[in-house]
């Protein structure tokens, strides 16, 4: 029977999958950031709720970024949560908000 290879160790954040040439392994980039991400925090039933307009509004992916533990964040965004966020224009769009006026944030990015 023939001996598998060792597999080298991991780098952070990276991910290691067999190359199409049959060449050996080689190391992916960490994925992209999400263009849109929507602040919140735990417990938060606003935010609850927000998620549930983003679902109704059939919103593209998204990341969710909770401010509870980073001062800055929390500075920026601590009494505005829930809060959408366009990562590529800077443009925000702040609670409260409903599914038309969430299709309306993405149809103008």
């Amino acid at each position: 029977m023939p001996q598998k290879a060792e597999a080298g160790p991991l780098r952070a954040g990276r991910s290691k999958r067999a190359s199409p040439t049959g060449s050996g392994a080689r190391y992916l980039a960490a994925p992209m950031p999400m263009r849109y991400v929507l602040f919140q925090r735990d417990y938060c039933h606003l935010c609850d709720q927000a998620l549930a307009v983003m679902a109704e509004a059939r919103a593209p992916d998204f990341d969710s970024q909770w401010v509870d533990d980073d001062d800055a964040l929390e500075a920026r965004y601590g009494t505005r949560v829930p809060v959408l966020r366009d990562g590529e224009d800077g443009r925000e769009l702040d609670w409260p908000f409903d599914a038309d006026a969430v299709r309306r944030f993405f149809v103008a990015s």
